[in-house]
């Protein structure tokens, strides 16, 4: 998830579920991620949490979750986007053995009142040990 977008929302209640779809709370999913209590152990559990901090407003996250040779300097999210549901269409690679991996995802959100959707495959690298975004791959 390229898209840039301003701001910061503070994160919800914790015992919320966690915007990745996954059904477990926020504060035992993608939140001690967000706050770098841990890793994303997948190129999937990555997306994931990245979905996630959208969905919350935690841009650095989102900037320390990015390969440094594509991370863009500054992020700045849309308030006016409210992400909402993630799907993951399909997943190649990015295992807990594997240093590369492609996950196809569908992303819902509302802008404007308006129901939208961002499909992507986003490739995963580790860098320094760590999965982290690199780039979308072109449709």
């Amino acid at each position: 998830m390229a898209k840039r977008a301003t701001g910061r929302r503070a994160a919800e209640d914790p015992n919320r579920p966690c915007p990745c779809g996954t059904g477990l709370p926020y504060a035992d999913c993608c939140g001690p991620v967000h706050r770098g209590e841990g890793t994303a152990g997948t190129a999937e559990a990555l997306m994931r949490s990245r979905f996630s901090a959208f969905a919350v407003g935690d841009a650095d996250y989102l900037l320390r979750s990015w390969h440094s040779s594509t991370r863009p300097a500054r992020l700045r999210l849309d308030p006016g986007e409210q992400w909402t549901r993630l799907e993951i269409v399909d997943t190649e690679r990015g295992g807990l053995f594997d240093s590369t991996g492609t996950v196809e995802f569908r992303a819902h959100y509302r802008a404007a009142g308006r129901p939208g959707t961002l499909d992507e495959r986003s490739r995963f690298v580790r860098e320094d040990g760590r999965w982290v975004y690199l780039d979308a791959l072109p449709d």
